[in-house]
């Protein structure tokens, strides 16, 4: 299994297991609600149903927010090769790689740090179609794209 094979099968299991989290915590705050419904009157009732209400709003924009990566990540070839950068590219620049699909938590693998970005950030958007031997300045720092995979 290439490098990036394993970064793409990691980072679904880690957006995965975050999906499988916030369902469960949803489920549970439901749970609780149809619970607390049942015993409770007055406005101590009305004020945690609305707490609860507020809780689970939240719960669902993060979860859509983990949908939306594994949707990218779903889309990802991980056997595909290409010389330019494309989502779902391994790139190597200034010596750190970079993973191009979605912004995610720095994995290692390998022995090898890896930092996926997305390529609406500043950096995956001044990669996004360049190749090996590109180089570029942001924020002051000078990056050269090493190589690309």
């Amino acid at each position: 299994m290439t490098l990036k094979e394993k970064t793409l099968q990691y980072y679904k299991q880690l957006v995965q297991d975050k999906i499988d989290v916030f369902h469960d915590m949803i489920s549970n705050l439901t749970e609780d609600a149809k619970n607390d419904a049942k015993g409770s009157a007055g406005d101590k009732h009305e004020t945690a149903l609305s707490m609860m209400h507020l809780e689970q709003e939240k719960l669902n924009h993060k979860l859509k927010e983990f949908l939306e990566q594994k949707n990218i990540l779903d889309k990802i070839d991980a056997s595909k090769t290409t010389k330019i950068i494309t989502v779902g590219s391994i790139i190597k620049a200034n010596g750190i790689l970079l993973f191009m699909s979605a912004a995610l938590p720095k994995i290692k693998i390998e022995e090898k740090n890896i930092i996926a970005l997305s390529p609406q950030s500043p950096l995956g958007s001044k990669l996004l179609g360049q190749q090996a031997g590109y180089d570029f300045e942001i924020n002051g720092t000078k990056y050269l794209i090493e190589s690309v995979e």
